[in-house]
């Protein structure tokens, strides 16, 4: 089993697999939207040793992780199913990764009250998790979903802050939303996989891939989502790159050691004087173009 923290992959692709293609097939989003850059362009991609584990090595997308993306949750999100933008991608329940996950999860819902959980009532007469079968036929759990959107999301108007109940709680408690929320909640959208890699000596290194959590990263019904963020140029032109902005998050994912090296190689790549080697067609012009003097 991969050693690196939390290693079950979240369970998000299930959420979409064996949904059919829809007419916006290729990452575009829909027609009437060119938001969106698609899904293939070049990346720059890097590989290091993990400097806490001698058997695991990082492969990051320095492309994304460099890139000016940022959530727009509540400010020009087009939400993942039409017509319903202020859900942004809280349209679907949360599938827990596993049951340290949702035990996690329970520990501070037992602390959010009707104040800054809306729907609070609710899940005490009726629940907050539902249970399917994968297709394997093994339990699968996530949030519930309560009229068209998970439970724990707050909607606009609502007294306590709008969006999800966990993060609000995170926030007034002073912790990083990541210690309240469901795992594949505070991943996205990042993506990390893992590969064990056969070498020539006949040795073996689990490879921990970090990159953009895209449309494909859903499985084949991600293609059917009314609208995704990672390559769309609205949700992009922050102030800090994904690297410096979701560093409590990279930490998590990749242990302390490993984000440091992380970090020392993205301000490499910003700081170069050449143009900077491809860039992530969402970011605005001026940041794909003048790679500058850029650091963290």
């Amino acid at each position: 089993m991969p050693k690196t923290n939390k290693a079950n992959e979240s369970n998000t692709a299930k959420v979409a697999k064996g949904k059919k293609r829809s007419a916006h097939t290729g990452g575009s989003g829909h027609p009437s939207e060119p938001d969106e850059q698609g899904l293939d362009f070049p990346r720059a991609w890097v590989e290091f040793p993990d400097p806490a584990d001698e058997e695991q090595v990082f492969r990051c997308d320095l492309t994304w992780l460099t890139s000016r993306w940022n959530c727009i949750f509540g400010s020009g999100c087009h939400g993942i199913q039409p017509g319903y933008p202020s859900d942004g991608c809280c349209s679907l329940g949360a599938h827990f990764s596993d049951e340290e996950d949702e035990e996690r999860v329970a520990s501070h819902v037992a602390r959010l009250t009707p104040d800054i959980w809306q729907h609070h009532g609710v899940a005490q007469h009726t629940g907050w998790v539902t249970q399917t079968d994968d297709d394997e036929g093994e339990p699968d759990r996530q949030t519930r979903r309560y009229q068209g959107s998970c439970i724990f999301h707050n909607r606009d108007g609502f007294s306590g802050g709008a969006g999800c109940a966990l993060h609000i709680l995170a926030l007034r408690e002073g912790r990083e939303p990541l210690e309240t929320k469901p795992d594949v909640c505070w991943q996205l959208p990042i993506r990390r996989t893992y590969e064990w890699i056969d070498r020539p000596d006949d040795t073996q290194v689990l490879r921990v891939s970090i990159g953009e959590y895209d449309r494909r990263g859903w499985g084949p019904g991600g293609h059917d989502l009314h609208w995704w963020c990672t390559s769309a140029r609205s949700a992009h032109g922050a102030g800090d790159p994904v690297y410096v902005s979701y560093r409590a998050e990279l930490i998590e994912l990749m242990g302390k050691a490993g984000y440091d090296q992380l970090a020392e190689l993205c301000r490499d790549r910003l700081a170069g004087t050449l143009p900077l080697l491809a860039p992530h067609p969402a970011d605005p012009p001026r940041l794909r173009e003048d790679s500058g003097a850029r650091q963290e």
